[in-house]
């Protein structure tokens, strides 16, 4: 597919506000998802003042066929990052913060240790901050996901992405059930820490598939939910098979606050960080 529909359209915003933060990102050497990514809400989202922070470098250690970022051998941790990062979120004055990586399969620990002291560096240094963060599978490790969690996050997010029988396709290094044990385990540890997926749509998957998925979310107790349109970032990547109409993506929504989702995001150009203080907001209390 090539041209896309006419919902798909990108809100004009403040180029002002957004060169203010991506100023603030450079001096603190700091990268974000949403430049990495290619996220069409990095506009409106960079004019707000908010960002997903990208920690532990730019290159991921898989090679997923959906994902612009980079694929390579990583650089070695920063071990002055978390300070970095900090020093960033107050001075953008942020309340509501989310913190992702990439795929770190080189590491013993898959970064869950860096993960904890960026937590720790901004809730230390930002009184009142809430944190979210987006993990990796940790290849499943339950000690990795136990480091994270004790480092109190407000919200833990990880991303199913697709449906189970196009994850060879999507995702052939990453594990449907291994993904869906992640969600269950992070309750495990920690009852009342909010957990968090979100699903891409446009890959090849059907109707009955996306409601498995999301019933399986439920079944490990996820509480938070967003789905989007998945878009190609390039010709080389796993091509768009359908786009979605926004009715289409409100039905949808509908249906997942009908199997119990706290909260549900589902738009064409939702992701998995967008808006996601309204979410946090929407079901904390």
């Amino acid at each position: 597919m090539s041209a896309y529909p006419p919902w798909l359209k990108i809100k004009a915003v403040s180029l002002a506000e957004q060169n203010k933060v991506e100023k603030i990102l450079r001096t603190s050497k700091l990268h974000t998802v949403c430049e990495q990514a290619k996220c069409p809400n990095l506009g409106e989202c960079f004019a707000q003042k908010t960002a997903t922070f990208l920690i532990m470098g730019y290159e991921c250690t898989r090679s997923c066929g959906f994902c612009a970022v980079q694929h390579g051998k990583p650089a070695a941790v920063d071990p002055m990052e978390p300070s970095r990062l900090a020093e960033a979120v107050r001075a953008m004055g942020l309340k509501y913060v989310v913190i992702t990586s990439v795929a770190r399969d080189d590491l013993s620990d898959g970064g869950a240790a860096h993960f904890a002291s960026s937590i720790r560096a901004v809730s230390n240094s930002n009184a009142g901050i809430r944190i979210e963060v987006l993990i990796p599978d940790f290849q499943g490790s339950i000690e990795a996901l136990r480091i994270v969690v004790e480092a109190k996050p407000a919200v833990v997010n990880h991303n199913l992405e697709t449906v189970l029988r196009l994850y060879p396709k999507v995702r052939p290094e990453a594990d449907y059930n291994r993904s869906l044990e992640v969600l269950r385990s992070i309750k495990q540890l920690s009852k009342d820490t909010l957990t968090k997926s979100g699903l891409m749509l446009g890959l090849g998957e059907n109707e009955q598939e996306i409601y498995q998925a999301m019933e399986d979310l439920r079944e490990v107790d996820c509480d938070l939910l967003t789905i989007g349109q998945y878009l190609a970032p390039s010709s080389e990547h796993v091509p768009v098979q359908r786009y979605y109409s926004p009715a289409e993506f409100e039905t949808i929504r509908k249906r997942g606050l009908n199997l119990g989702f706290k909260y549900v995001a589902s738009a064409p150009l939702v992701r998995s960080s967008y808006h996601a203080v309204d979410a946090y907001a929407a079901s904390a209390y």
